[in-house]
């Protein structure tokens, strides 16, 4: 054990130790005595001392003591029993600190260095050797104070689970504790007087992997896009790296993936999510990957028990694995025996008497006739009554379910999340009445049953006798076994079974094993009637998905005459339709036709469909959606496999992404759309006996068979010559089915190639590549679909960027910060709350610009750290304002489009589009009658002045506005001529809002005070003009009246001109912009023309502003401001 470190004056103190190994830093010693042959006097000595010194606490028999290098003092720090935990605690610290330490400059550090690891290591221990009865361990709740104390994050940031571990710091490794949350993963350590934090949010990491330098052999390397992270010296790095998996997962998939969000329950409340919940996920996705169950089916217990196996007379050791709707075995033994159990099928759950031979046994008898019996099992009588009531729940559930006559639909509980409604297919089709009521009238005839095969087989015009034989072989081994392993889905599963159908499945039982394979049988029984009313009520109905269904109908096998006839077009119509009604996010993918043209062949019409929603909704999870996520995790997966096993081909070729892209089709048509169809068809076997692990395989057997060629290969179209050539010319002389081509094929038939049987293709996947496990998949999936989705991010922001660009003057860096700065802002809200529950998650469904959306109070805070126009106080209310007058269709969220925008206005407008957009700002609808600032000793009118348009300087000289306004009111009367939405008039509750703004603007700037007195001047022009048009708004000619007050106060001909030319659109938008009698009103020309006479408020608006210095402001202070101190470092 690791002991808390305690100086000791010598190493050998007394002789009463001695040293088995050292090194530069460290000594290993056995106390003198122990494990000595011959009983020496010294070792006697040493035991009686012990003794009689310490009787009670015996000193352990080795130990380990820390030498700094030209110290006469040593320092105990482990402690040991036997020799091999001694040696397990020596191993750890020649391979995680023994190349650390050279780095340090002095003892003190070395010192300082080792004691705060091995105290972390203490922690850590005491920490796991807690009881798992404890909800709230006092370990647990001091780390939580310390986590909230160090980082400041909010309450909703909720603690999962610590480390204490190494993260590197430039060249010297910092100690510390790692905190796992819910949105971020967290670094702190304070070492040598420095404190250090680092906060990486789990949706800013790209890539999260294992590794190991010349300095550490296990390191967890977190990649973000901007640098790297190395965390090391863990505990338990296998758990800890796990946590890591699933964190990062989960949070990703929760804010970037949009269709899994709706799909998994346990992404819907993040707070809720504990350490063992994560554990639980993670065995959950194992065990439904392993039975190819529903994504909602969750497990309840993992047991260690034996299974009573009748064909080898025997108990067959392994475990059992209870869930909701099903019961599940796995021998130890691979491929010795696996079973499901459905427990819709289970007639009765029993407990046998209690032997010695026979301890615990539970009988569970099915309708088949069989019963199998499980003994050994600890928690017998909990097991039993937990299994009973699952049992008792859905019978209850079959019970209820409706007639035809009584419902439409039938849905079983796992499928309650893509239950098609009226109103949900109302959201995406249209209905003709009329074809309706054909297409309703035209159903009445029966489905389709029977396979298509069997109206439309054909016998292969060579071979005929010998490959029906072969067939009739095949025929009669598979019918013994099933007499002696069963023939439902209950069957025992051996590696029997696989080599029957690596073999290929008999023509007539292919579609009632898929069934039994894929346990699409127990959804087909489950839900009577079910896919009658949905073809039903979906047929007629008209969308975007039955437009694509119709062009690709005769794209589907057009080669076999079933499909060359209006029987099978017409079932493969409703089958496609049917499922795009049942699964409307989903609806209709390209390569959908040609897997379903498949399953017709060998399966009733009904069945076929039950076998496409196994096949989409279970075994290619994701892969038939939107953004295909599923297809490109396993073509991801595929090229680190390739690393993995073919590392010939490796060497040769260094960009293995062409090679994952040609092998696209293979993982989403199943081999069918690139080999021959009686070839294909045998992997599809291989497929629904062991899902996705067999298209891994065969595709890692297709390149082996291939990688000599393709090492010698110039360039991606040759390697895809050569793969296409040889999938072409993969055979199946045993089929009895004629020879159908691949319609896709354009490899050139007179070049000569060797052909290649499809059972030793099978046969040397199974082979070489037959280790590959199903957990090994789900790991490495959980890995690359974090780097999938963040590339799918890549893309969508040069996207936004590319749309955004060409309308803001911001360089391309300065654009994508502020865009990172955006879609940051909106991760908080989601992380923290406060936010619309409408951008709660990502939607790539929306524009680009629109994916990411911020409401008012994220707006707010971006705009405090981005904008221009800061007004201190007054700087909340002009930043509502501006989100007001951004959220043209009053959804209460603007987009990044809108935003840029706005910024670059402020940064690099022309003066009259800032002043502009200081104007609209002020009146409605940024304005409101509720504005918080509204509220003001001056909102009543102010007292009437009648002064000339002649304002005095301090110095004794007077300035004369009125031909220098003549002149800049015509030229924006010339301007107004041309066809622009003309801006409504202020009045003057809003005109003093706008002069409250602009004295704000001015605080603190070095020319303030010329500022002030040029706005204060600007305000007497306006209040002026403004009055000249309130006393005369009621005359029936407003140019004459304005021409004659004019005339009064000054005598100057050419003022009438200007203001009756200002009047002339005012009257032309009178029934626009209604002017009531004796309103105080300003136009925009007004204002911004008062603004121009002033040069230092044309210096002021027209200055440059760095936003550089912004942004990087924005960086620091994002995480900063929310946290009180902890800076986001990615």
């Amino acid at each position: 054990m690791w002991l808390n470190p305690e100086e000791v004056l010598s190493k050998n103190a007394l002789k009463l130790w001695v040293t088995e190994k050292s090194n530069s830093y460290f000594v290993l010693q056995r106390r003198r005595g122990h494990g000595e042959s011959g009983g020496k006097f010294t070792g006697f000595l040493v035991g009686a001392l012990d003794a009689v010194l310490d009787s009670n606490a015996r000193v352990a028999p080795f130990r380990i003591l820390l030498q700094v290098p030209g110290s006469q003092f040593f320092s105990a720090i482990a402690c040991g029993v036997t020799v091999e935990e001694i040696h397990n605690h020596w191993e750890w610290l020649e391979q995680n600190l023994l190349h650390t330490l050279p780095v340090f400059d002095n003892k003190e550090d070395i010192a300082s260095f080792v004691n705060g690891k091995v105290k972390g290591l203490i922690a850590e221990e005491n920490r796991s050797k807690l009881t798992e009865q404890e909800e709230e361990p006092e370990k647990f709740r001091e780390a939580m104070v310390k986590f909230k104390t160090r980082f400041n994050y909010p309450d909703s940031e909720k603690l999962i689970t610590y480390y204490s571990c190494c993260c590197s710091k430039g060249r010297v490794p910092r100690q510390g504790w790692l905190y796992l949350s819910i949105n971020h993963l967290s670094f702190y350590s304070f070492f040598l007087g420095k404190e250090v934090k680092v906060i990486i949010p789990w949706v800013d990491i790209i890539k999260l992997e294992r590794t190991s330098s010349v300095f550490t052999t296990e390191t967890i390397r977190v990649t973000t896009r901007s640098k790297e992270r190395d965390f090391f010296m863990f505990l338990n790095i296998d758990e800890a790296f796990l946590i890591m998996e699933q964190l990062a997962d989960v949070t990703i998939r929760r804010l970037l993936d949009n269709e899994a969000f709706e799909v998994d329950p346990a992404l819907q409340d993040p707070t809720q999510i504990t350490k063992r919940d994560i554990d639980a996920r993670a065995q959950n996705e194992i065990f439904r990957a392993n039975f190819r169950l529903p994504r909602n089916e969750n497990l309840h217990e993992v047991l260690e028990c034996l299974l009573w196996t009748p064909f080898i007379r025997c108990h067959t050791a392994g475990k059992m694995y209870a869930s909701d709707s099903y019961i599940c075995f796995v021998s130890k033994e691979e491929g010795r025996c696996n079973i499901i159990i459905p427990l819709r099928e289970v007639i009765s759950i029993e407990k046998a008497e209690n032997t010695s031979d026979l301890p615990n046994p539970i009988i569970i008898s099915i309708r088949s006739m069989m019963a199998f019996q499980f003994i050994g099992i600890k928690d017998w009588d909990s097991l039993v009554e937990n299994l009973i009531k699952r049992h008792t729940s859905i019978k209850i559930t079959r019970a209820v379910v409706p007639s035809s006559s009584e419902s439409s639909f039938v849905v079983s509980l796992p499928f309650e999340s893509h239950v098609c409604n009226e109103d949900a297919f109302q959201n995406l089709m249209t209905t003709d009445p009329q074809t309706q009521d054909e297409a309703k009238q035209q159903n009445r005839h029966s489905l389709n049953e029977e396979a298509l095969m069997a109206v439309f087989h054909q016998l292969g015009p060579e071979n005929t006798n010998s490959s029906i034989s072969k067939e009739q072989i095949k025929e009669r081994l598979w019918r013994d076994h099933f007499s002696e392993y069963g023939r439902t889905v209950c069957m025992f599963r051996t590696e029997k079974i696989r080599k029957l159908v690596s073999m290929g499945i008999p023509e007539c039982l292919r579609g009632e094993l898929w069934l039994i394979f894929s346990d699409a049988m127990t959804d087909f029984a489950s839900n009577p009637d079910y896919y009658a009313n949905l073809v039903e009520e979906s047929m007629g109905k008209c969308c975007l998905a039955t437009e694509e269904i119709e062009r690709d109908l005769h794209r589907s096998l057009p080669e076999h005459p079933a499909f060359q006839s209006e029987t099978g077009i017409a079932a493969l119509r409703r089958v496609l339709t049917a499922y795009a009604y049942r699964n409307p996010k989903i609806g209709y993918c390209q390569s959908m036709n040609i897997l379903t043209s498949v399953l017709l062949l060998y399966a009733k019409e009904e069945e076929a469909f039950w076998l496409l929603v196994a096949v989409c909704e279970r075994m290619l999870p994701d892969y038939f959606n939107q953004r295909v996520i599923g297809a490109q995790v396993d073509q991801s997966v595929f090229e680190e496999l390739i690393k993995e096993r073919l590392s010939e081909l490796t060497e040769h070729i260094t960009d293995l992404s062409a090679l994952a892209s040609i092998s696209l089709s293979w993982f989403l048509t199943l081999f069918l759309s690139i080999m021959p169809f009686e070839s294909a068809v045998n992997i599809v076997d291989c497929f629904f006996y062991d899902g996705i692990k067999a298209i891994f395989q065969l595709g890692l057997a297709v390149l082996d068979a291939n990688a000599v060629e393709l090492c010698s290969s110039k360039d991606d179209g040759q390697a895809l010559m050569i793969l296409s050539r040889f999938l072409d010319h993969v055979k199946n002389p045993e089929s009895p089915l004629p020879c159908i081509g691949n319609q896709h094929t354009f490899v050139d038939e007179d070049q000569a190639c060797a052909s290649t049987d499809i059972s030793d293709l099978i046969r040397d996947s199974y082979e070489k590549f037959g280790d590959l496990t199903v957990e090994q998949i789900e790991r490495m999936r959980c890995r690359h679909r974090i780097r999938v989705l963040q590339n799918h991010e890549d893309t969508t922001k040069e996207n936004v960027l590319r749309v955004v660009a060409p309308d803001v003057s911001f360089d391309p860096e300065d654009l994508e910060q502020i865009y990172e700065l955006f879609k940051r802002e909106h991760f908080i809200s989601c992380y923290w709350g406060g936010s619309s529950p409408v951008i709660q998650r990502h939607d790539p469904s929306r524009p680009y610009a629109e994916q990411y959306m911020v409401d008012s109070q994220q707006f707010c805070f971006l705009f405090h750290l981005l904008s221009v126009w800061t007004c201190g106080t007054h700087t909340q209310v002009l930043a509502l304002r501006t989100f007001r007058l951004l959220d043209e269709n009053g959804d209460n969220l603007v987009d990044f489009k809108a935003f840029a925008g706005c910024l670059d206005t402020m940064y690099y407008g022309e003066m009259n589009e800032k002043i502009q957009l200081l104007y609209r700002l002020h009146i409605p609808p940024a304005l409101t009658e509720n504005d918080i600032d509204n509220h003001s000793p001056l909102k009543n009118p102010l007292l009437s002045t009648t002064r000339p348009l002649v304002i005095g300087k301090a110095n004794g000289d007077t300035v004369d506005y009125r031909k220098q306004l003549k002149q800049m009111l015509k030229d924006l009367a010339k301007e107004n001529e041309k066809p622009a939405k003309e801006l409504p008039k202020m009045a003057q509750r809003e005109f003093i809002q706008l002069c409250k703004t602009l004295y704000t603007m001015f605080h603190e700037d070095q020319e303030e005070n010329e500022l002030y007195q040029s706005i204060a001047t600007v305000s007497t022009l306006l209040l002026q003009i403004g009055e000249v048009g309130q006393r005369f708004s009621s005359s029936g000619s407003v140019c004459e009246e304005i021409s004659n007050e004019v005339s009064s106060e000054a005598s100057n001909s050419d003022q009438d001109s200007v203001f009756s030319d200002n009047g002339k659109p005012e009257r032309k938008n009178s029934q626009q912009l209604p002017v009531l009698e004796s309103v105080w009103m300003v136009s925009f020309e007004h204002v911004l023309a008062s603004l121009l006479t002033e040069q230092s408020l044309v210096n002021f608006f027209e200055k440059t502003v760095d936003i550089k210095a912004k942004l990087e402001y924005a960086k620091s202070n994002q995480y900063n401001l929310r946290t009180k101190g902890s800076v986001l470092q990615t």
